[in-house]
């Protein structure tokens, strides 16, 4: 048995962090990575795992990223998975197990590796939906259109507006050979 785990928004400016693991409990045709797939796809696939599926899902808040880090708010979201799914191989996206003797990393796992490709899809699914109903309180940011990565118009949102409660104000960008630091305006 195998869980598949990937995450959403490990590179984004503002909103949470989300890791999901999965254990398929019947083959679903069409996954892939979350990233080559439209948003209706993805809703469609995500509904067809949820219904044939182990899953667990971690949300790590923006304000404990800029607490503790990216790499320790994996690796806590990493841990929840683990002791919430049991299974014979935990297999994580990507090139670092975050020093878990139970994961095994495999690079491009989301596009090779069935459960991986549907950690991928509902992990995605959940930030973007999380985006969107945050974006209605927030509607300067743009959230509903650019998810919190650091597109041009967040950025250009960030300068006008400042921060607001759900940006990571310990990341640093260079956009455009600009340097912006994310710090709270009083």
């Amino acid at each position: 048995m195998i869980c598949g785990i990937d995450e959403a928004g490990r590179g984004a400016l503002a909103g949470p962090l989300v890791l999901c693991g999965v254990v398929l409990l019947k083959d679903i045709a069409g996954l892939r990575d979350s990233k080559k797939l439209s948003e209706k796809r993805r809703e469609e696939l995500s509904e067809q795992i949820l219904q044939n599926s182990i899953k667990k899902i971690v949300f790590v808040k923006n304000s404990k990223i800029d607490k503790i880090g990216l790499s320790l708010s994996i690796k806590y979201a990493l841990e929840k998975i683990v002791e919430s799914i049991k299974a014979d191989r935990y297999i994580f996206d990507g090139n670092c197990s975050y020093n878990i003797s139970t994961i095994e990393s495999i690079i491009k796992a989301d596009d090779t590796i069935k459960e991986v490709s549907a950690a991928s899809i509902l992990a995605k699914v959940y930030r973007d939906r999380y985006m969107k109903k945050i974006g209605e309180r927030f509607p300067e940011y743009g959230f509903k259109v650019h998810k919190g990565y650091g597109t041009k118009k967040h950025i250009e949102s960030i300068r006008a507006f400042g921060v607001s409660k759900i940006h990571r104000i310990s990341f640093k960008i260079n956009h455009n050979a600009h340097n912006l630091e994310l710090e709270i305006k009083n």
